[in-house]
């Protein structure tokens, strides 16, 4: 199991710079990877976007690469037009001797368009060290991912157990049921001053039973908790799934509590509740 929600970074010093990868996700419905790259490192989204869906199932994914280039490799690809430094040079020194006082700032000249060329940094090995480190800052994420997911499991199965309890508490109070309905019977027929003999008594019971049994209910609920614990041990995604198995809990709940004849069922259907709510609120979070 793991979550939809971790953060992972990850650092690399190379001969041409620095690179610098974090990757963290937020719940989402579907899988959502968004990346954002240097534009000299555009042409790597593709095959950086295809390691992600063959890892991850849910989640927006936000990758981003920062690459910091070396500054003495940023001088060692600069060079000096000559062509155009001399007509510059030319067109200043006119200026000098029809303006008086006429004062250039050279650095201002380094941003004239042309005068420096700026050629190619050698990448060599930079983008496969960008992919390897994604990878690398990938097993992390995921690392993390599982880690917070197991917290949340722990967090399931003590809900679970909970469920169990309750259901535990509805069934024994099953024999209490029928007696109490003969005496809910005999207590509004006194109160309206009528004899009915026992035969006909006990057709209302027995008519009363079969309305509010909820046997079916409880052996439905029995094998979704059931199969909820199933799938929180397998390795594969399972988040919709639980969201599916979760509507299933409440539906189910949801006739228990209108089924609900004693006090006692009456609370143990609303303390169900509460427990499914919290697990649906759990597994929001789960991939």
């Amino acid at each position: 199991m793991k979550s939809m929600t971790a953060y992972a970074q990850k650092s690399l010093d190379l001969p041409q710079g620095s690179l610098h990868w974090v990757i963290r996700s937020f719940n989402h419905r579907y899988l959502d990877c968004q990346f954002r790259l240097p534009d000299d490192f555009r042409h790597l989204e593709n095959p950086l976007r295809q390691r992600l869906k063959e890892r991850l199932a849910r989640g927006k994914i936000e990758a981003n690469l920062h690459f910091n280039p070396d500054p003495m490799q940023v001088a060692q690809s600069m060079s000096l037009n000559p062509a155009l430094a001399q007509q510059l040079r030319k067109i200043l020194s006119e200026l000098d001797q029809s303006i008086d006082d006429a004062k250039v700032d050279l650095a201002h000249l380094l941003h004239w368009p042309g005068l420096i060329d700026h050629q190619q940094m050698d990448m060599s090995g930079v983008y496969e060290a960008t992919i390897t480190l994604m990878d690398e800052t990938l097993e992390e994420f995921i690392q993390a991912r599982s880690t917070e997911g197991e917290a949340i499991r722990g967090l399931l199965l003590h809900r679970l157990d909970g469920i169990e309890h309750e259901l535990l508490l509805v069934k024994a109070q099953a024999p209490n049921i029928q007696s109490y309905l003969k005496s809910k019977i005999a207590q509004r027929l006194e109160a309206l001053g009528v004899d009915v003999d026992a035969g006909r008594m006990e057709q209302e019971v027995a008519l009363l039973l079969q309305k509010s049994d909820v046997d079916e209910e409880l052996d439905r609920l029995d094998v979704h908790v059931a199969e909820f614990r199933r799938i929180i041990d397998t390795e594969e995604a399972c988040g919709r799934r639980l969201d599916f198995l979760v509507q299933e809990l409440n539906r189910e709940a949801n006739t228990l509590a209108s089924k609900a004849t004693l006090v006692e069922t009456s609370q143990a259907s609303v303390q169900l509740k509460v427990f499914i709510e919290q697990i649906r609120e759990q597994i929001q979070n789960i991939e």
